[in-house]
């Protein structure tokens, strides 16, 4: 079965009533994690943006204090396992202030992470690699923003 556009689905869900949309959510949410973790940020976190940050900060915390740190190998692994988590969170809120903080939040935890990730290549590209997305999406905010979020980069 080949799925159809955005386009056509969109109009197909103008005809249909409210109790049938509310079906077809409850339906989709069955089916994957990620649906049922979008529905539940959409339903009840996206009304407190500083909230949700505050919730995947806290999360993202935890995954770092459960890390295997017996070799780099492992700290490789659960790093890129956060770092997959933290996009997927950035994904649901589309706000562009929430993928920044996010993403920074995520580079100032592994760069605080012990054993060093100065020790490793790969680790430290992770890291470089972030902080030049995060210089990127800077610049599309609003001044302010801009400013305050420079400082927190040259902090780091």
């Amino acid at each position: 079965m080949k799925a159809v556009s955005v386009v056509t689905i969109r109009k197909e869900l103008k005809h249909k009533s409210s109790e049938e949309l509310a079906e077809l959510c409850l339906r989709l949410s069955r089916f994957k994690k990620e649906n049922k973790e979008l529905l539940t940020y959409l339903l009840f976190e996206a009304d407190s943006e500083a909230g949700y940050i505050e919730t995947v900060k806290a999360e993202i915390d935890e995954q770092f204090e459960l890390i295997n740190t017996d070799s780099f190998f492992y700290i490789k692994k659960s790093v890129r396992k956060i770092l997959r988590n933290t996009k997927k969170y950035i994904r649901y809120s589309l706000n562009k202030e929430t993928e920044v903080e996010l993403l920074l939040y995520f580079c100032k935890q592994l760069k605080a992470m012990k054993p060093s990730i100065s020790r490793n290549t790969t680790l430290t590209n992770i890291y470089e690699r972030n902080i030049e997305a995060i210089t990127k999406k800077v610049f599309a905010l609003h001044e302010d923003l801009q400013y305050d979020y420079t400082l927190a980069l040259e902090e780091m």
